[in-house]
Parts: C-alpha cells; structure tokens; sequence
C-alpha cells in the first residue's frame, strides 16, 4: 500500500455516528479528537470530560487485562481516575488462543495478579456465556458473538492502547470494541471472517473486514453511549496479547479523547506519520504491511464513523 493511499482522507466523506454532543460541535460538523501530548491519569480524565457528554446508567469501561509476561498494557493504576469518575467497571472478555485467558478461571487470576480489582469492579463478560448481535449492513459477518454479560450495560467507555499489531497492523478503538468484546468463540469467528476453521490463515482484507462489521455492531448496540480514550505510549509494532511484544523504536505521542471511534484512530494514524522520530518506521512498516488502514475504510462504509476530524490540542 502506497504512503499516499494509507494517508488519504480528504475522498472520505464524513459519516459519523448518531452521536450528538458539543463534541460534535465543529465548523464543517466534524467530530472533534481532542490530544494531549502529557501522558498522565489526570490528563487522560481531563480529556475525557472535555467531550462533554455523561455516560448513562452502569458503565462499561473495555480494557485490556495484560498477557502474562507483557508489559505494554494500559495498568488499572493509570486507569484509576477515569474508572471512578464514571463509576464505572472493568470489562474483558476470554481470549480464542491458547494461554493464561483463554479459560475464565485462568484469566481471572491473571486480573487478579495485574491489580485491576483493586482500583474497581472487574467483569468477564463471557465468563459464563455468549450473545449474539446480528449485523444486517455487513461486509464479511452476518453476527457477531460477545460477552453475555454486556447486556448489564448501558454504556461503554472504551481505554485503547494505541499500538501495533501482529495481525491486524495497529491495534486502536476500533480493534478493542470488536475484537476485544468479542466472546472467546466470536474473536475466532471474527478472525476467520465467519469461519473458525481458517481464524489464522483468512485472507487479510476479510479478516479486517470483519473487525469493521463487528465494531458497527458495537456502536449500534450502544446507540451512541460510548466515548474512546487512546493512548500512544510504548508504540510496540506488537499488540498486548503478545507476551513477549518487541520493544518500541518511537517514543511516546500522547492521550486522545473523541466520540468517533473512526477519527481517533485515524488520528492516531496521522500522528505516526507526522512524528519526526525515525524509530516510527518499524510501525509504519507493520501498519502497510498488514493493510492497516482497510479496517478503517471498511468501517466507514458501513457508517461507523468519520475519517475527517477537527484535532484539537489541549496543553
């Protein structure tokens, strides 16, 4: 894939969600991603609030529950902050390869050992259970198969480690409400396009494809009660289900906050670009190589979000 092509959002025509909030609130309608380059729990919060808007009823907050022997993953001490502020908890789901969670009684331990339940309340949603999510605008997944438990929620506010990602090239908002919510069952079946069988061996675009579908699932289900937090430090071209990620060549970008789970990615993905550090190579590299940007476009398409964003920058 061409530089230019990666880079390329001005044919992108803005759809975005049904979100309404001064978030929104830009000239041309775009979604704003507000960005800081402090990278501190209070900043991540402060970020947070300016979308001004207030999650409703019992709140999710996704994150990542760290693979043994990794090291990248958002810890729950830098979550703190914004956990409580939306008396919120902590949701996961099982993993659908083999390791410390894969199976909820593992996996718990290994949330007990990363201290998340000493900062809140911590939630396996497919501990016991699936449910299914039909997607009826869809490109490879009719359904999408997450945690039985979100249905306790009545919205979500999504952490995502900006980083890169062995299969998927980058790994960012859109990979954590598809992915990440998908049961242990439904992120093979996301892997595989629909088929299980073939989760490490689907073709690439087809595989992104189906993270888009079942990220709109997400964002459908929730009906605009949702807001994104991405962090862009420890910029490994591996994601945190690795246990062993390679260490980062970059340093650190910064805290963005957006409504649009499209434009803060895409506004991740220009920051990489923009950076002056050479070390942003080997991420780039990982990003095109994989095709990174086709979960974006595909996600787009089926109304997700926007591509075009107004960056605001907060000291």
């Amino acid at each position: 894939m061409e530089r230019r092509d990666f880079l390329k959002t001005t044919a992108v025509a803005a759809a975005s969600t049904s979100l309404s909030s001064a978030a929104f609130a830009s000239e041309a309608n775009l979604p704003i991603v507000y960005f800081s380059k402090t990278i501190t729990p209070e900043k991540a919060l402060e970020l947070y609030q300016k979308l001004g808007v207030e999650l409703p009823g019992k709140v999710a907050v996704k994150t990542h529950s760290g693979e043994p022997t990794g090291n990248h993953y958002l810890k729950p001490e830098f979550l703190k902050p914004l956990v409580e502020f939306v008396n919120g908890t902590f949701v996961e789901c099982n993993t659908a390869y083999p390791g410390r969670r894969m199976k909820t009684e593992d996996h718990w331990k290994v949330v007990e050992e990363h201290g998340f339940k000493k900062v809140a309340d911590f939630d396996l949603l497919d501990a016991e259970n699936e449910m299914t999510l039909e997607i009826p605008k869809h490109k490879q997944i009719a359904v999408n198969y997450v945690g039985a438990n979100m249905a306790k929620y009545d919205s979500m506010l999504v952490t995502s480690h900006f980083k890169g990602h062995q299969m998927g090239g980058f790994g960012g908002a859109l990979k954590n409400i598809s992915i990440g919510l998908g049961s242990s069952h439904g992120k093979a079946y996301i892997h595989g396009a629909g088929d299980p069988e073939i989760m490490w061996t689907c073709p690439q675009e087809k595989f992104l494809e189906a993270m888009a579908d079942a990220a709109s699932s997400i964002v459908e289900y929730f009906k605009g009660k949702m807001a994104f937090v991405n962090v862009m430090k420890d910029l490994s071209i591996d994601c945190d289900c690795n246990g062993h990620p390679k260490a980062p060549e970059m340093a650190d970008i910064g805290i963005l906050a957006s409504l649009d789970p499209v434009a803060i990615d895409q506004a991740c993905v220009d920051l990489v670009y923009a950076s002056e550090d050479k070390g942003k190579a080997s991420l780039i590299e990982r990003m095109e190589s994989r095709q990174a940007i086709h979960i974006i476009e595909a996600a787009v398409e089926l109304g997700v979000g926007s591509r075009k964003y107004k960056l605001v920058e907060v000291e």
